[in-house]
């Protein structure tokens, strides 16, 4: 099976030490894309230089925690920084009101730009949402996004969000919470969208599956979220890889 991991940040200090031993671990069991996510101007740089390294992609942004943080110069860094032939995505961008490490309207002001950077550059998005999804959405649907839009990354709301984010053209990035035992809602939105509309994703060292549950998250996990996708779905498990790994072609013109 073609294994594929659409967002994770293997460059993380959590990640650095054995990251080695990481990659070979998703070869090992059929790793064949990983998108590495970089969640600021100096952090996208080691995202791409990983990615260079270790023969995968990278997606360079701004996280919403960071937006405060962006400077005067951002936009023109990101727009260097995606002419690396590494770089397939911008992003990760959003809005996360969760934390709201950055006041909500400097938020709203970066992810625009942002997006409206990802739709010139012909590049597709790669969107955070917490606790945000009202307004993330009010401002994807009224963007000129790039064509295919990209992916909501992590995605945890019901299959009426589901439904309206696909609408928009945006694949759902499905990680460990899937595998959680009383994550039913998730697991009813993959059901209501289907799997012409997923990717798979870790966001490691983040969301480990319930096997790991409070350990280390890696790339190689993600093969248990395919299983539990499979499982939902009623399909074979080879089949969801297979659809999951034409999604990716798709989003990233590949």
């Amino acid at each position: 099976m073609k294994i594929v991991d659409t967002h994770a940040h293997i460059h993380f200090p959590r990640c650095e030490t054995d990251v080695e031993d990481i990659i070979s671990r998703f070869k090992e069991n059929g790793g064949t894309f990983l998108l590495n996510i970089g969640i600021d101007i100096e952090d996208s740089k080691k995202a791409i230089e990983y990615a260079e390294k270790y023969d995968f992609y990278a997606a360079v942004g701004v996280h919403p925690h960071e937006s405060k943080n962006a400077g005067e110069t951002f936009l023109q860094d990101l727009m260097k920084l995606a002419q690396d032939s590494k770089v397939l995505a911008i992003g990760e961008m959003g809005l996360d009101y969760y934390r709201n490490l950055s006041p909500k309207e400097v938020q709203k002001e970066i992810f625009q730009a942002q997006i409206d950077l990802a739709t010139a550059l012909g590049k597709p998005i790669v969107v955070h949402i917490r606790d945000a999804y009202e307004d993330a959405y009010q401002i994807l649907k009224n963007s000129d996004l790039p064509d295919p839009p990209g992916i909501i990354h992590a995605f945890s709301a019901d299959a009426e969000w589901a439904l309206k984010f696909v609408k928009l053209g945006f694949f759902l990035g499905i990680g460990g919470p899937v595998t959680y035992p009383k994550n039913e809602k998730l697991r009813d939105a993959i059901k209501a969208v289907g799997i012409d509309n997923i990717l798979t994703e870790t966001d490691c060292p983040y969301l480990p599956p319930q096997k790991y549950r409070g350990k280390r998250n890696e790339p190689s996990y993600v093969k248990y979220v395919l299983e539990k996708i499979a499982d939902v779905l009623q399909m074979p498990v080879d089949l969801v890889a297979e659809k999951i790994y034409k999604n990716v072609r798709e989003v990233f013109s590949l």
